[in-house]
């Protein structure tokens, strides 16, 4: 039987070509910062790029005359190493020293000054929370007597509840005792005479209000007065009244009051990044959602400037990191085009993957590859190329088959009574929702031994089909070597078998994802060589054997 001899030179050039083009397709994939399910830090990167840092953002509220709100926006900047912070911070020492009577509000209010004036000039210039002022006699005096002659019938309502004695959680204002509760609807309906709320919370409260007076029974309305509490015992009054401005629905506010008991020394970013996102709705939901780690983001975020804080609480993902470095274009182009990005990302894989198996195929096992042409169509490569992009998608994203771990931040806290609302001591553990490092090097050396595997195989199909035998010998040869095809299997076992119990050794940190990873590739390794190749070489000889027989 004639020997088929090895391409010649000018069939070099094709296979080195498709080479090179698809190893610069698999960079391309690998390299663009795009994900389903997550954001990646450097899409974050380029959204920041050109948009107000925390620093500037806290310049611009010290120009706005708003010192209070600029205070939790240094802290913020100096949480995320904000190259501003230093600078900010003389800015608003200086500012404090020139309007020492502004300092207690964090800012200037027209009407809020007169009505509780009754500090004299040796008093403090730091920030107070709001609701010290408000629980004074006669800070409460002078401002029911304001609000009484209001004429929005809205705040007559909410003045009306003051009446009610069905509370659960606070002593009912008209009696000993009830100077919390009087003092937080005081509060909340200056918030609405003065139009610091917004225009769906405004909605909100007061259908609750008017269903309060007319059903004699507080409700949900006390919900939200104890959480305006929990706010106001933290936040001065410009401070509160920037963060109900950008709140809207009785909903956040009540995750806004459970994050600043749950986490208090996270507030200056919670606040800062729902003050640069306009939207305490949308970062509010987010750290509900993803915790501790959701904070991390906020954080990472608010380094890389406003845009990135939009971005973020806008995508509703969490943020993963990239297993390399990224293109500057490449990032930007998935930014404005999320879609078209993913979508270029697995075709450039999926093309990738075709190219270099065609250049293995025609450069390295030219002869087998030739032998099996009528036996087996081209179009294999593309059905493989389609199995290692789908295989590759799912490593890719980190959060496509795992659920997010059980939140921080999501169980609220039943409040049976009123006093210092202490943050909970928590020692909860987070559960990591990305691949590290470890797991990464694990998968990639599987899939280094699969494809060692797979490469060994076709050698040996080649020298078979190289040796000067009739097809019967070679037929016999080849049913020698099934245990080497079915070599994948046996390695891939017994690469989860020893990642398992390394695990449970704990020399390796438990990931099942890592183990189980050999067994796939090990399967797909063997049904690679035996479907594409040993099946349809097998074909060949029988049908050249029966050739050989028919013709004697």
């Amino acid at each position: 039987m004639p020997i088929i001899s090895r391409p010649t030179d000018a069939r070099a050039a094709p296979w080195q070509l498709w080479l090179g083009l698809g190893v610069g397709l698999l960079a391309v994939a690998w390299l663009l910062p795009v994900n389903v399910k997550s954001l990646n830090v450097a899409l974050l990167r380029e959204a920041g790029r050109g948009t107000p840092s925390v620093a500037g953002f806290g310049r611009d509220l010290l120009e706005l005359d708003k010192p209070g709100p600029a205070a939790l926006v240094l802290a913020a900047a100096k949480k995320t190493g904000d190259t501003g912070a230093g600078a900010l911070e003389v800015i608003i020492d200086n500012f404090a020293r020139q309007h020492r009577e502004m300092m207690p509000w964090g800012g200037w209010d027209v009407a809020l000054e007169p009505l509780l004036a009754n500090r004299n000039a040796a008093a403090s210039a730091a920030s107070q929370p709001v609701l010290k002022f408000m629980v004074l006699p006669q800070a409460r005096d002078n401002l029911r007597r304001y609000l009484a002659v209001s004429r929005l019938p809205a705040v007559q309502t909410l003045l009306k509840t003051a009446a009610l004695t069905t509370t659960q959680r606070f002593v009912p204002a008209n009696r000993p005792g009830g100077q919390p509760l009087e003092a937080v609807i005081l509060l909340t309906a200056y918030l609405w005479q003065t139009e610091h709320l917004s225009a769906p919370l405004q909605r909100e409260v007061r259908a609750l209000a008017e269903r309060a007076v007319q059903s004699g029974q507080m409700g949900e309305l006390e919900d939200f007065y104890l959480d305006i509490l929990t706010l106001g015992q933290r936040l001065n009054w410009i401070q509160l009244a920037e963060l109900l401005r950008t709140t809207g629905s009785l909903g956040t506010v009540g995750q806004f009051a459970h994050l600043t008991r749950m986490a208090p020394e996270h507030l200056p970013i919670i606040y800062t990044a729902a003050l640069m996102a306009k939207s305490a709705d949308t970062v509010a939901h987010y750290l509900i959602t993803y915790g501790r780690r959701g904070v991390d983001s906020l954080q990472l975020a608010l380094s890389f400037g406003e845009g990135a804080v939009v971005q973020l609480v806008q995508r509703q993902v969490p943020v993963t990191s990239g297993a390399g470095p990224e293109f500057e274009l490449g990032a930007a182009f998935a930014l404005r085009h999320p879609e078209l990005a993913l979508l270029a990302k697995y075709a450039a894989f999926l093309g990738g993957i075709f190219l270099l198996l065609r250049a293995v195929d025609t450069g390295l096992f030219f002869t087998v590859e030739a032998t099996l042409r009528s036996a087996f169509p081209r179009m294999s490569s593309g059905l493989i190329a389609l199995i290692l992009t789908f295989i590759f998608f799912v490593f890719s994203e980190p959060f496509l088959l795992k659920a997010a771990p059980v939140s921080d931040y999501k169980i609220k806290l039943t409040i049976p009574v009123i006093g210092a609302l202490a943050a909970p001591v928590t020692s909860a553990v987070t559960t990591p929702t990305t691949m590290d490092l470890s797991t990464i090097l694990s998968i990639t050396l599987f899939a280094c031994l699969q494809v060692g595997m797979y490469v060994i195989c076709l050698l040996k199909i080649a020298e078979i089909d190289r040796q000067a035998l009739v097809a019967t010998a070679k037929l016999r040869l080849m049913e020698n070597e099934e245990n080497l095809f079915d070599g994948g299997l046996y390695l891939g076992i017994a690469g989860t078998a020893t990642a398992l119990v390394l695990q449970v050794l704990g020399v390796i940190d438990a990931n099942l994802l890592a183990a189980y990873s050999s067994n796939l590739f090990g399967i797909v390794c063997v049904a690679l060589v035996k479907i594409r190749h040993v099946r349809p070489y097998k074909r060949k000889l029988i049908v050249e054997s029966l050739g050989a027989v028919a013709t004697s």
